[in-house]
């Protein structure tokens, strides 16, 4: 479905995203293939996380009561993996061992997955 989004929000991932933004500035997501919570989307402040050839842009999130679009970039090789899914991300309980900025709140992003089309 050409107009189906990529990447989507809950709506407690985008109440958590209006805090943290209030906080931190501008933001960005970057999901990576690692193992563990390295599979997790990771959020930094804006510019934070360095991308580069190896990375693909997924979507621009807009979110309301944010000024700017969340980006949300994804490494190339779990890309190759992810490229036919619609990602959702989403809020659970419990603190992840990454450096993303929600682990203070108690909190951690989880990706939620489905198949294009689905």
């Amino acid at each position: 479905m050409a107009d189906t989004p990529r990447v989507e929000l809950t709506p407690a991932a985008a109440e958590l995203l209006r805090r943290l933004r209030s906080a931190h500035g501008p933001l960005m997501f970057h999901q990576s293939g690692g193992c563990c919570d390295g599979s997790a989307p990771m959020c930094y402040p804006e510019g934070e996380f360095r991308t580069g050839d190896s990375d693909v842009l997924l979507a621009s999130l807009t979110v309301d009561g944010v000024a700017e679009p969340v980006r949300f970039w994804m490494s190339k090789s779990q890309y190759e993996v992810w490229s036919h899914t619609r990602l959702i991300v989403d809020v659970v309980e419990g603190r992840g061992s990454g450096f993303s900025l929600e682990a203070p709140e108690g909190v951690r992003f989880l990706i939620r997955s489905r198949l294009v089309g689905a």
